[in-house]
């Protein structure tokens, strides 16, 4: 019989504050039953395995993110959009390793809860970016290059690639003036 109070949902939260802490790959369904207060058998009754705990983390983390975006972005467009977006994400990826380790992790075919939050991540970003009036083929593009930047920054950030003593937000408003002036000049 599944214990009170516990449900998938609580797993999932205690999963993604293990991985902040211990890193996704460091992540085990051991440390997340001594966090929830039961035994590993005890936590299989509300989960499929670690590799389901992983994809519902990043549900999870692509909903959070999601909303950081959007709410950064939030009537802003051009540059300035850019650079809360911007912002935002390394924000997230900072606050949340583990979380965001596992946001970068493509839908399994056939997951249809994975694949809409992505597509719903993917709207915010490409909603924040139509103010550089950038054609469908070309969003889709930008929004690539930006997710791309991004998560460069982010983890070279975390892994202390930067040993400079030069600002590291002075290179990141460096970045996002390039994207800037390449969505505003882009023609395909």
């Amino acid at each position: 019989m599944p214990r009170a109070g516990l449900t998938r949902e609580r797993i999932v939260a205690e999963a993604a504050a293990v991985a902040d802490e211990a890193g996704l790959e460091g992540l085990t369904l051991a440390a997340v039953a001594k966090r929830c207060g039961v035994s590993l058998p005890g936590l299989y009754k509300h989960i499929d395995g670690l590799e389901a705990v992983k994809r519902d983390i990043a549900v999870l983390a692509v909903g959070e993110l999601t909303g950081a975006l959007a709410a950064a972005s939030a009537g802003l467009s051009g540059r300035a959009a850019l650079y809360a977006l911007t912002v935002a994400y390394r924000g997230y990826a900072t606050t949340y390793p583990g979380r965001y380790a596992a946001s970068v992790r493509a839908p399994a075919p056939g997951d249809e809860e994975h694949a809409e939050s992505a597509v719903q991540a993917i709207a915010i970003i490409g909603s924040a970016l139509r103010g550089y009036d950038l054609r469908e083929t070309d969003l889709v593009h930008a929004v690539r290059m930006w997710r791309i930047t991004c998560h460069g920054l982010v983890s070279l950030e975390a892994a202390a690639g930067f040993a400079l003593a030069e600002s590291m937000d002075t290179t990141l408003d460096r970045l996002v003036g390039a994207l800037d002036h390449a969505f505003r000049t882009s023609s395909g």
